[in-house]
């Protein structure tokens, strides 16, 4: 079996770290080297630009070319070069080279800056190297050289005095390092022990802080978000059990629903028999009495049918509503049979219908579901609102729907019961209610048919008077928002 050697996180660490190190040092001490040898060579040309100076002062005060009558430095080199690149003057050569020199370095600089140097070349002329310096004149360009000798070598080079503090620096900074980073591998190892722990599960009671760095921070900060975790944990199972007392809760509501179907039931059925019981008790009954009790059962059992209907919608939508079919549905067409449906009824009670709902305007849904839906709101308005006008229009919105309204002015509802208007067998006013028919579930078929289509509805008190419903619904794809806003 072949055993793989893992480093430590403090280990990889510091080798990165000390690798680092040293790269710095390796870069600096070539800049500072080269900054140096460069400021040494400037300096150097100085000096012999000070003697270019003199002698091209000298030549320009006698005319003279070939003996410059300044004393010199035994081992200097002077050549004196006219600007087309020729040297008329050269006092180490018997016989002046023939060869262009404007492609010099130290000339080429001296005729574009005044002045230039050469740091290091070989003299085919001499077979010596040298350093060179030029200065440019009116007529003539005159280069001094220095042989590079050993001496001259020691002059240019750096000062390794700084190299060597560097390098001790350097050292220190990794001992530092090694230390610093051993601790940091500590609290890696800690976190690493602690994220084992709670990968298993474990309960942590390691309660030792750790050290108030940025990273003893982070590492409290984990742990702290560990607890947070664990009372998370918790925080679920409380979400689970309140999951289930709420299945527990609807249980109950639909026991509470059949309850109240049931309690709802027995009025009509009750009225029904009692009503049946009298005509057999008294056969003798005379005619106007006997239609009296026939009206009364007759309404008994209407009333009834529509509560037996109302639940069968809503059992519709709760139990089949993936079974209901979807179609495009003609909102203006259907919105205006169900105002003829109602013309008669809002005409005896001096309620006028104002339909501002343009022919052609379709939606995606269900033709019955959205029947009922108009139907109940403009049966409930005109029965309860106690006002002579029932609005109703549409406009598009955002998100591909079409927002519709049904408005009265009427009395509106009182704030405490317009949140649970839309509850199931909820009645502002139960005596009214059961006085003019109504069963309780009108507005809890509309809004579980509204959000079966995937719209939402509110109601809102008008600050006129009234009481408004507002809802949405999805616009069909054989829809332009540009045929809706030309009714609009």
């Amino acid at each position: 079996m072949v055993s793989v050697f893992k480093l430590t996180y403090h280990r990889r660490l510091f080798l990165g770290l000390f690798a680092y190190s040293w790269l710095l040092l390796g870069c600096f001490a070539l800049f500072q080297y080269n900054r140096e040898k460069q400021f040494k060579a400037e300096e150097l040309n100085v000096r012999l630009q000070t003697v270019n100076d003199a002698i091209l002062e000298n030549m320009e005060r006698s005319g003279d070319v070939s003996l410059p009558t300044i004393p010199l430095p035994s081992d200097i080199r002077v050549s004196v070069i006219d600007h087309a690149g020729n040297v008329v003057y050269d006092n180490s050569l018997d016989s002046l080279p023939g060869t262009n020199h404007l492609d010099r370095e130290e000339i080429a600089a001296a005729i574009h800056k005044g002045e230039g140097y050469a740091l290091r070349r070989h003299s085919k002329s001499t077979g010596n190297t040298y350093f060179y310096a030029a200065k440019s004149g009116e007529r003539f360009i005159v280069r001094t050289a220095i042989p590079y000798s050993v001496s001259l070598h020691q002059l240019l080079s750096a000062d390794y005095a700084f190299l060597w503090f560097m390098l001790v620096v350097t050292i220190m900074m990794s001992l530092a390092g090694f230390f610093a980073t051993r601790r940091i591998g500590r609290y890696v190892e800690r976190l690493r022990d602690f994220a084992k722990k709670a990968e298993r599960g474990d309960r942590i009671y390691d309660a030792q802080p750790f050290p108030h760095d940025e990273l003893g921070d982070i590492s409290n900060h984990i742990v702290r978000m560990y607890a947070k975790l664990q009372q998370a944990v918790a925080d679920r199972d409380r979400q689970h059990k309140i999951a289930l007392w709420q299945e527990r809760e609807k249980i109950r509501i639909k026991r509470e629903l059949t309850n109240n179907i049931n309690h709802e039931l027995k009025t009509p059925v009750a009225a029904m028999q009692v009503c049946l019981e009298t005509l057999i008790d008294h056969p003798d009954m005379n005619v106007d009495k006997r239609k009296e009790f026939l009206e009364r059962c007759y309404q008994a059992n209407s009333r009834l049918s529509r509560l037996l209907a109302d639940v069968s919608v809503i059992t519709r939508i709760e139990d089949g509503g993936d079974n209901i079919a979807r179609e495009p549905v003609d909102a203006g067409r259907l919105v205006a049979e169900v105002c003829e449906e109602f013309s008669h009824m809002a005409a005896d009670k001096g309620i006028s219908i104002i339909d501002n709902i343009p022919s052609e305007c379709m939606v995606d849904g269900n033709a019955s579901l959205l029947t009922s839906v108009f139907r109940n709101l403009i049966d409930n308005a005109i029965k309860y609102s106690g006002g002579s006008i029932v609005t109703l229009g549409a406009h598009p919105v955002s998100g591909g729907m079409i927002e519709f309204s049904v408005a009265d002015n009427g009395s509106g509802v009182a704030p405490e019961h317009i949140e649970r208007i839309f509850e199931r067998f909820y009645r502002v006013d139960k005596g009214r209610s059961r006085q003019v028919g109504g069963t309780g579930l009108g507005l809890a078929i509309v809004k579980n048919a509204v959000l079966w289509h995937g719209g939402s509805i509110t109601a809102t008190n008008l600050c006129t008077g009234g009481l408004e419903f507002i809802f949405s619904l999805p616009a069909s794809r054989l829809n332009t928002s540009l045929k809706i806003l030309k009714h609009l």
